[in-house]
């Protein structure tokens, strides 16, 4: 034990220092690795992380520590960690700095992304390791502030060709982890025999056998038990076990072992260790502050650094957290408020305000409004920062510690609408009851209302936020115009999204109240958007549709801001598509998805995404639609929430007619707890799988899910497309009535939008359910007018269908010719069920057609094959980094093996080459 190479010094721990030791070799070979150790207090976490350091040889070393009081102040250990390579942030890009630099105070801008901030790590950290590889070493990563947990965890699940290493020391159990998933190392207990071998090193003189199998029994083979409890036993219960046993937890009687050796201290001691706990940061300079402030020598430190529970040099370090609890627990109430007042004396209120404003919390022992003023101060300044879940602590405090009852409730509200921001949906519900136990104002009520409702929309389901959103929005009716306007907005798009509601309000109750409000600030496009779609459910969808048109045609003109757009776009671009008006469709998804990009709002990201995916999939551009999903499943893995890349890939898996994964994307889709009860989720699943079925042709079963798709027509969206497909199912499976009754449904509707995607759909769906000439003409109709059109798919549809007509009416060159252009169009975009359709009927006329082959050199990953479409389009390496949550450097790496499995040699020869069909994606 006395050696010292640290690596010699961890008894029993071989296995471990192995898994270190590669993990270190990985990283200075040139790759990426990622480690959590995960053990109970005491264990011998920060003993290994000290290992890893020793054994970097080459490498930059990085360090952070979670420290428990610290848990609320945002980007605290995120700063410890990146700290020391701010003068790399000149190096990444403009909105990355900007991020970066808001998050850590270095300049003001608005709130960052917190996933903004995140690939500005990674980019920092990439940057620096480009020059050594960079070894990160966390220790005490359950007391890490949320948004600087979330960070790092984002980065781990990032990182491939880096040359980085992450190493997390995590004390369990732990409640909330966001490191879960990331690769483990499970730190045991001793083995007896190192454990009799540590305690016999560190206890001189003689050890009575039968007191050392005690405490060998007692403290379980934790190597921080065994070093610290002999301490606090004497020479006789060594010799002899003349002593009361300890029946508490190991942890706790750690800290008991701490307890005693703390107060065996001279009470000056005892008070500066005091100052030393409640200062978290381990600042030398102000802890000698508030020492003097309170008439502490300096001297005072030395009993505890002789007893090694302290170490004072460039910064204030406890031997062990628990010394840093023990040292604060010792000490009465009184005088932990006479050192946090001290502390806040001695804390600069321009350098660091907020840990001043703590420290005053810390020292209030009763309500005082100017204590929470300056918290309320604070969380401004940490809500300006991105750090919501700071800026909801220091709300909640000020909320406790405010006199007044009516400022007290607003305080709690404020508090409750920060912690919905940064996803604590329980904390925020109970700072809600909180917040109504005050007199709340009218507004104040309304708006308690609207977050019940955005809360549970977020938690739970739209079925269950719409009548919080309604009586919201009725609430908010006199007190604010505009801001009703957008929740009874929120509360239709709530009600489409749900769908068929067992019970409580329904699609009609929002309706008609959205209807009788007064209206908005901006009457000529929000409230026509509203209106109109209040319209098509308490009329008809005929009376809907002519102002709904016109507020579309408003918002593809208008100069929109960008928190409008990413406000008022998700519904517009929905009911363009309700409409029929696939311009506009294309136009304001696109627009949305742009958006969401620039502001890296990866709340609106995903739901836009998944407006744009069947856009792009109608369109008959399934590689573009393909990359949507892709960045869907992307954006998935680094929120931990894959429901919408799951969503879009049911839009895309049917038209491909691939059995295995529709199945796939429907399972996940309908076990997925957040969505169960949602009337439109089993529309889509249905939809989806009377799609494949009408692909494969197997009617019988694509009119059984078409039928339960379009069951609730009020739903809009693929309800309608579900009518679409129980034509064709109803009318090969022998029920002309039905699909003729659906046909004029659908009709009805074509009529009202009047556009050429809405009237060749009607011709194609009426053609079915008609003979000789009236078909026919019925059937060019569809063509043509689909033909001025983007929908591809239904463009291609309509030869297939017509060119199948043609043969059953004997009529064959006709049928070659729209049979050989469908086969074509549905080859090329990748319908391969439908394609598979048209390839046997072409046969079935006597034309010989073979399968269309691809010349494929090699497969694709999905992320391979995404990066490789936005190289061809120009991106660069940043760019498509940005996009992608990863970093240049593995941008580059998945670069060179796309060249390498494509056979070229340069980014310009991409696009020749996908265009080319030269590679499929696996």
């Amino acid at each position: 034990m006395a050696s010292k190479d640290p690596r010699l010094q961890l008894r029993g721990r071989q296995t471990e220092c192995e898994a270190l030791d590669q993990l270190v070799a990985t990283v200075q070979s040139g790759h990426s690795a990622v480690l959590v150790v995960r053990g109970e207090a005491g264990i011998g976490k920060t003993a290994l992380l000290e290992h890893a350091r020793a054994g970097a040889a080459g490498c930059r070393i990085a360090r952070a520590a979670g420290i428990e009081s610290e848990m609320e102040l945002a980007f605290g250990g995120l700063h410890q960690l990146c700290a020391p390579f701010l003068d790399h942030l000149p190096h990444l890009p403009a909105p990355q700095r900007e991020a970066l630099g808001t998050a850590f105070r270095l300049s003001a801008g608005p709130p960052p992304d917190r996933f903004l901030v995140g690939l500005s790590v990674l980019s920092l950290l990439a940057d620096v390791a480009d020059k050594e590889p960079l070894v990160c070493l966390v220790d005490d990563a359950q007391w890490l502030d949320r948004v600087s947990a979330q960070t790092l965890a984002f980065v781990a699940r990032r990182l491939l060709a880096e040359r980085i290493g992450l190493v997390f020391a995590v004390r369990e159990p732990s409640l909330e982890d966001e490191l879960a998933g990331l690769p483990e190392l499970e730190v045991g207990r001793l083995s007896d025999g190192d454990a009799r071998a540590l305690l016999d090193s560190v206890v001189p003189g003689r050890l009575d056998a039968r007191v050392r199998d005690r405490i060998v029994a007692e403290t379980q083979g934790n190597p921080l038990a065994l070093l610290e409890l002999p301490q606090g036993l004497t020479p006789a219960e060594l010799a002899g076990g003349f002593g009361r046993p300890d029946t508490g937890s190991l942890a706790g009687q750690i800290e008991q072992s701490f307890l005693r050796r703390v107060r065996s201290l001279p009470p000056e001691t005892q008070r500066l260790l005091l100052i030393a706990a409640a200062e978290p940061v381990g600042d030398v300079a102000l802890l000698a502050r508030a020492a003097d402030l309170l008439g502490i020598d300096s001297a005072a430190a030395a009993p505890a650094e002789s007893a090694g529970l302290i170490t004072i040099g460039a910064r204030v370090r406890f031997r062990h957290p628990l010394v840093r609890s023990a040292a604060y627990r010792v000490a009465s109430p009184e005088d932990r408020q006479g050192v946090h007042r001290a502390l806040a004396d001695a804390t600069d209120p321009q350098a660091d305000p907020d840990r001043r404003a703590w420290h005053l919390a810390c020292a209030a022992a009763g309500p005082d409004e100017a204590v929470a003023a300056e918290l309320e101060r604070s969380a401004g300044r940490a809500q300006a920062r991105g750090g919501v879940a700071a800026a909801a602590a220091f709300l909640e405090r000020a909320a406790e510690l405010t006199p007044d009852s009516a400022r007290r409730g607003a305080r709690a509200l404020a508090a409750a609408r920060a912690k919905h921001q940064a996803g604590g949906y329980d904390a925020a519900l109970e700072l809600l009851d909180a917040a109504e136990l005050s007199p709340l104002g009218e507004r104040e009520l309304a708006q308690a209302d609207l977050l019940r409702g955005q809360i549970m929309f977020a938690s739970t389901s739209a079925g269950a936020a719409l009548p919080l959103l309604l009586k919201a929005a009725r609430r908010l009716e006199p007190l604010d115009a505009g801001l009703a306007r957008e929740t009874y907005r929120d509360a239709l798009y709530a009600a489409l999204t749900a769908g068929r509601l067992p019970d409580g309000a329904q699609l009609a109750d929002v309706a008609a109240a959205a209807l009788a409000a007064p209206p908005g600030p901006r009457p000529e496009r929000d409230d026509l958007l509203v209106n109109g779609v209040a319209a098509m459910v308490t009329e008809s969808y005929a009376a809907g549709v002519p102002t709904v048109r016109r507020a579309l045609d408003a918002f593809r003109t208008a100069d929109i801001s960008r928190e409008e757009g990413l406000g008022w776009l998700p519904l517009a671009s929905r009911m363009a598509h309700n409409t029929w008006d696939f311009d506009g469709w294309s136009m304001l998804s696109a627009k949305l998805v742009e958006l969401a990009r620039e502001t890296g709002a990866l709340s609106i990201l995903p739901p836009a995404l998944l407006l744009l995916v069947p856009n792009r999939v109608d369109a008959g551009q399934f590689a573009v639609a393909e990359s949507l999903v892709a960045e869907a499943a992307t954006i998935g893995e680094a929120t931990g929430s894959r429901v919408f890349a799951h969503y879009c890939a049911l839009v895309l898996e049917p038209w491909r007619g691939r059995e295995a994964a529709t199945r796939q994307a429907i399972e996940a889709i309908t076990r997925d707890l957040a969505l169960q009860g949602e009337g439109k989720v089993l529309t889509a699943t249905h939809w989806a799988n009377a799609v494949l079925c009408n692909g494969l042709g197997r009617y019988e079963e694509a009119y059984v899910a078409a039928e339960r798709g379009c069951e609730n027509p009020q739903e809009l969206g693929l309800s309608i497309s579900s009518l679409v497909e129980l034509v064709e199912a109803a009318t090969r499976s022998g029920r002309p009535a039905r699909a003729a009754t659906a046909a004029r449904h659908l009709d009805e509707m074509a009529q009202a939008a009047g556009t050429d995607w809405g009237l060749g759909t009607s011709a194609l769906v009426r053609a079915q359910v008609s003979e000789g000439q009236a078909a026919d003409a019925l059937y060019r109709e569809a063509i043509e007018r689909l033909g001025r059109t983007e929908a591809g798919v239904a463009r291609a549809r309509s030869r297939l269908l017509y060119g199948e007509w043609l043969r059953r009416e004997n009529r064959r060159a006709g049928a070659r010719e729209q049979l050989g252009a469908a086969y074509e169009l549905l080859a090329q975009m990748g319908a391969e069920a439908f394609a598979e359709r048209a390839r046997r009927e072409l046969q079935a006329t006597g034309e010989t057609v073979r399968r269309r082959l691809v010349e494929v050199r090699t497969t694709l990953t999905a992320q391979e094959a995404h990066i490789a479409q936005l190289a061809g389009d120009g991106l660069t390496n940043s760019e498509i980094g940005a996009l992608l949550f990863i970093s240049p450097h593995t941008v580059e790496w998945h670069l060179r093996k796309i060249f390498v499995k494509l056979g070229i040699v340069s980014r310009k020869q991409i696009r020749a080459t996908l265009l080319d069909g030269a590679a499929e994606t696996a």
